[in-house]
């Protein structure tokens, strides 16, 4: 999605596998410690991160060259005219390292929270169960199927527990940890100066963990963000996993509507239990995941709520 929507590339399904691969690596070893010796996650980082980016520029000549017969304006294209637009044209090592960049925020983040998502609900049956029930009453899943053409924006966004689901597992498992900002003025914060010109880290699982408003923080529960309850509403910056102020993130409401996609289609059209004995351990970097993933066995169901059977063993394991 990041590589073939949001930035427009056309690459062939076997280089796109070979980038993906390169690209795992430069993700596993983006925050190692900085020691440039042979065999290190440094150099490793380093490698793929060179690997990826003459892919890119590849893509990037690619994709310059070949603009008739489109009619909208990808993520890439804008970062391409904004810099026109301020007299600056990017150059082409700075267009590498912005799409670097997207493909990162646009992969990592969304793969973490898609797996959070699928846990949660591997845990929680009562939750997908009460899913389901709000898709049957919106029209949308009918007979063990979604009905033809349900799928539309306005319809994803009238379903309210959906919201809630997706909200509270941001607030649970907020993919990235926290983010930079640069003093624009000396203020003072509990009695201590910040000057200037300093940059400041700023935690989004803290926040989360410590805000006042959210009742029993360490309970996944739906319904804090209902509207009999609404605990979000209580205050400014207690539930940010998008960040906020002026620099919030620009893709939350995509990365929103592909985890809203995900669960109707989970809830919809599948059965899906743990494929192993207890739930992975989680790590926190470089974003939320399983230590060596959740591993998932997934049943397609048909129109009657029946198990699609298989040809093989394999079809039904996945680890994500």
């Amino acid at each position: 999605m990041a590589i073939r929507v949001l930035l427009g590339f056309r690459i062939p399904d076997e280089e796109l596998n070979r980038l993906f691969e390169v690209y795992q690596q430069f993700v596993e070893n983006v925050f190692s410690l900085p020691v440039d010796l042979p065999f290190s996650g440094y150099r490793r980082g380093i490698r793929a991160r060179e690997t990826l980016q003459k892919g890119l520029e590849k893509a990037i000549q690619e994709k310059l060259q070949n603009t008739q017969g489109k009619d909208y304006a990808d993520a890439l294209d804008i970062l391409i005219e904004s810099g026109k637009e301020h007299g600056k044209e990017l150059t082409m090592q700075e267009l590498k390292d912005g799409t670097l960049e997207l493909i990162f925020a646009a992969y990592a983040t969304t793969a973490s929270a898609s797996t959070s998502l699928i846990m949660q609900l591997l845990k929680h049956p009562r939750v997908l169960e009460k899913l389901r029930e709000e898709l049957r009453s919106k029209g949308i899943l009918h007979n063990g199927c979604i009905c033809e053409g349900s799928l539309r924006l306005d319809n994803i966004n009238s379903l309210h527990y959906l919201d809630c689901v997706i909200k509270e597992v941001l607030r649970l498992f907020t993919p990235i940890s926290g983010g930079y900002r640069t003093v624009l003025q000396t203020f003072e914060l509990d009695g201590f100066q910040i000057p200037k010109g300093w940059s400041v880290m700023y935690s989004i699982r803290d926040t989360h963990d410590t805000a006042p408003v959210f009742k029993d923080v360490d309970v996944f529960d739906p319904d804090r963000f209902g509207q009999g309850r609404s605990e979000d509403k209580d205050g400014r910056f207690h539930y940010l996993p998008f960040g906020g102020g002026v620099r919030t993130c620009l893709g939350k409401h995509l990365a929103k509507l592909f985890l809203k996609a995900l669960a109707i289609e989970l809830a919809s059209t599948s059965r899906f239990e743990l494929a192993t004995r207890t739930f992975p351990k989680i790590t926190l970097v470089p974003v939320v995941h399983p230590v060596d993933g959740l591993k998932v066995k997934f049943f397609g169901l048909d129109s009657n709520q029946n198990e699609i059977l298989t040809g093989t063993d394999a079809m039904l394991g996945a680890t994500v």
